[in-house]
């Protein structure tokens, strides 16, 4: 948040494109985290990077547990030949290589891989753990005297699950939301260390692909590859501590313990 929302106010945007500083500088004043091999300052690539590679968590992770909460609660609830479709479908392409189909798709997309595209990849793949764990959720609550309430009340099918269910599920789908962000920034840096990422916008996976094509870790230009990988770790460390928070919110048990 603070490298998206207050380092452009500090920091020109501009440092970050190809040629604006001197080549494979050493940290300075003048350049606080250096230059990589094409001339670019590492602190301005950081600065664009972070939210680039964060909206494509986002716009994945919102995609995926959309699809998951759509095909969850509609095979929990209607079970039958719905859920076996809906079920078996997620326990297929669970057991496929998940990283081996995105590279596919990413290597087949036609054209410049920008961040929406390299998204909307990601999100083909983010809907099977959101579709199996909000399912299994479903499946608890539809037995509970509430929902059999609703039901003898007249409320279909659409009406108890928007209006009863969810509303019970929302903290638990809120946690679900951050584990998949955290998962789709994950793939999106593992299909950007190979090259298959936005080559001309300098997202945290674009920038260590660079540095190792570059050979940057054989030729000691630790200051090109380390900063995104520690920013990668202070991602996910963040959202961990998002998800304990909101695991507390959701477990009155947890509450009790803190």
């Amino acid at each position: 948040m603070l490298f998206g929302l207050i380092g452009p106010l500090f920091v020109p945007a501009n440092g970050a494109n190809v040629g604006s500083a001197p080549a494979d500088q050493l940290p300075s004043l003048q350049y606080p985290l250096g230059t990589d091999t094409v001339g670019r300052q590492l602190l301005p690539v950081l600065i664009v990077g972070t939210p680039l590679t964060l909206s494509i968590g986002l716009i994945a992770g919102a995609i995926g547990l959309g699809v998951g909460i759509l095909f969850g609660f509609t095979a929990g609830y209607y079970g039958g030949i719905v859920d076996n479709i809906f079920r078996g479908g997620a326990d297929v392409f669970l057991t496929v290589p998940g990283l081996l189909i995105l590279v596919v798709i990413a290597s087949s997309t036609k054209g410049a891989v920008d961040i929406t595209t390299e998204a909307l990849v990601v999100s083909a793949l983010a809907w099977m753990w959101p579709t199996r764990t909000i399912r299994s959720q479903v499946l608890t609550m539809r037995e509970r005297g509430y929902i059999q309430v609703a039901k003898f009340s007249g409320t279909g099918g659409p009406g108890i699950i928007l209006k009863e269910m969810m509303p019970n599920l929302l903290p638990y789908l809120a946690t679900s939301f951050v584990g998949a962000v955290a998962s789709a920034i994950l793939a999106s840096i593992g299909l950007e260390a190979l090259g298959l990422g936005p080559q001309n916008q300098p997202t945290l996976g674009m920038t260590i692909y660079w540095a190792l094509y570059y050979t940057a870790v054989l030729r000691g230009l630790v200051w090109w590859w380390l900063p995104p990988i520690i920013v990668i770790v202070l991602i996910f460390i963040g959202l961990y501590l998002i998800a304990a928070g909101l695991d507390q919110v959701a477990n009155p048990r947890l509450r009790g313990a803190t």
